[in-house]
């Protein structure tokens, strides 16, 4: 019985000194692979600048005599002209000139025609500027006779109107960084922005309509707050106001996953060609380029304008969620065609227009602007100061922790290699142990054997 009881009380010291081995271990790894990452890790591009200057060339000169312009593969900027003046002009700016035929007055009077004609619904049209055209495509769910209505249209209008079929359907993506929940879907939360009283997430518009309650659970027990203004369709954007007034911790980070975010610091226009990012409770951080400005998309629901074509993925319940770079907000996911597998168009609803007709401005990091001065769309109270797109937790709060994320938190690397050095001394003694313990019944046994 004696034995017995000490095989008993070997066995359990061995099965914990190898279960904190593992512990520790467990501990150890979750710490190295969770650190988190520094500014250059963040979701970072150097496009804004490069897109600035070919903006500004483009105001300079005129509509008639440009026809926009994009960042390049090479991340310069370029500008399409229209004669050879303008293109001397150009390069004498250090800018790349491109010589098109079209100006964009003519690519915009090609757009009006479109939109004046008979509403297709699944179809969306941008000026493509690279190319020098107006770009119409229909999804799916466009009749060949509505296709042909439109071919024949685009015909009239002239040969710089391509018109392209796509798989999918262009659809609004209800149902995100951070989810949040109503009665109507799920959509994701996008830029918390304020108006100097109260605080507000700025999301989607056909998220939902004015009144409609936010809940942070499927159950309805957290409430985030309501909707107090909304506009879709025509523009694709709204306002839930928080239910304590005030958007808490951590309101100028939008999140990435992984429990890390993205610090805001400012508002702007995107460019063709520029490199964006995407965050949504569905499906994540996704990156993708710029395609085309001024977007028109016909959804189920309605006609929606303004908004900024690009190739980054997207799928229901990210509607809402934010679209930025270099942290910088460009916009609000609204809609588009095929799904994260496969690929697609997503469309977005630019974040300047929204705040502009809101009266509201970016809750966003404190950063001087370019000319030493205060962000213009920086709240003098915006806490702590980072540099563009600069990686930061998001907050979630100390309650609901569980043992085991106590035990992996980041900082446990310290602790996590003492569990691992305790549990291989405790080890190491109970071998030993085990080993004496054998050798004196062995003598014992030799002595009775021998007299």
């Amino acid at each position: 019985m004696r034995h017995a009881r000490r095989r008993m009380v070997r066995r359990a010291a061995r099965m914990a000194a190898v279960g904190g081995l593992l512990l520790g271990g467990v501990m150890v790894t979750r710490a190295v692979a969770s650190e988190p990452p520094g500014p250059a890790a963040a979701p970072h591009t150097l496009a804004q600048p490069a897109g600035e200057r070919g903006a500004g060339l483009v105001r300079r000169l005129g509509t008639a005599r440009t026809a926009g312009s994009w960042v390049g593969a090479d991340g310069r900027p370029v500008v399409a002209v229209t004669d050879g003046g303008a293109a001397a002009e150009v390069r004498r700016a250090g800018v790349e000139p491109k010589l098109v035929t079209r100006s964009m007055d003519e690519l915009k009077s090609a757009t009006r025609a479109l939109r004046s004609a008979p509403r297709v619904s699944g179809t969306a049209w941008a000026v493509d500027y690279r190319t020098n055209e107006v770009v119409v495509r229909g999804d799916r769910t466009v009749s060949a006779a509505d296709w042909s209505r439109l071919t024949r249209l685009a015909h009239g209008i002239g040969g710089f109107v391509r018109m392209e079929r796509t798989n999918g359907t262009f659809t609004t993506r209800l149902n995100g960084a951070q989810p949040i929940l109503s009665a109507g879907g799920r959509c994701s939360a996008g830029f918390n922005v304020t108006d100097g009283r109260a605080d507000f997430i700025l999301t989607a518009g056909h998220c939902g309509p004015s009144g409609s309650l936010w809940f942070a659970d499927n159950r309805a027990e957290r409430q985030v707050g309501q909707t107090v203004t909304s506009d879709f369709p025509g523009a694709d954007f709204s306002l839930v106001r928080y239910a304590s007034g005030r958007a808490g911790e951590a309101a100028d980070v939008v999140a990435i996953g992984g429990g890390t975010g993205v610090r805001i610091t400012g508002a702007a226009d995107p460019v063709v060609g520029q490199r964006v990012f995407r965050s949504g409770s569905t499906s994540g951080l996704r990156e993708g380029k710029v395609t085309g400005l001024d977007a028109t998309v016909n959804y189920p629901e309605g006609t929606v304008t303004g908004l900024i074509q690009t190739d980054v993925c997207a799928e229901p319940g990210d509607s809402g969620g934010p679209l930025f770079s270099e942290g910088i907000a460009l916009g609000v996911t609204s809609g588009g065609s095929g799904d994260c597998v496969s690929g697609g168009t997503t469309f977005f609803q630019p974040v300047t227009k929204a705040l502009r007709t809101l009266g509201v401005r970016l809750i966003v990091s404190a950063q001087a602007a370019p000319g030493g001065g205060p962000s213009p769309t920086a709240p003098s109270s915006a806490p702590g100061a980072a540099s563009p797109g600069s990686a930061a937790p998001v907050g979630t709060g100390a309650e609901g922790t569980t043992l085991l994320s106590r035990l992996t938190d980041t900082r446990n690397t310290g602790p996590g290699l003492l569990v691992v050095a305790g549990s291989l001394i405790a080890l190491v003694a109970t071998r030993y142990l085990r080993a004496e313990q054998d050798r004196r019944a062995f003598r014992r046994h030799y002595s009775a054997m021998w007299g």
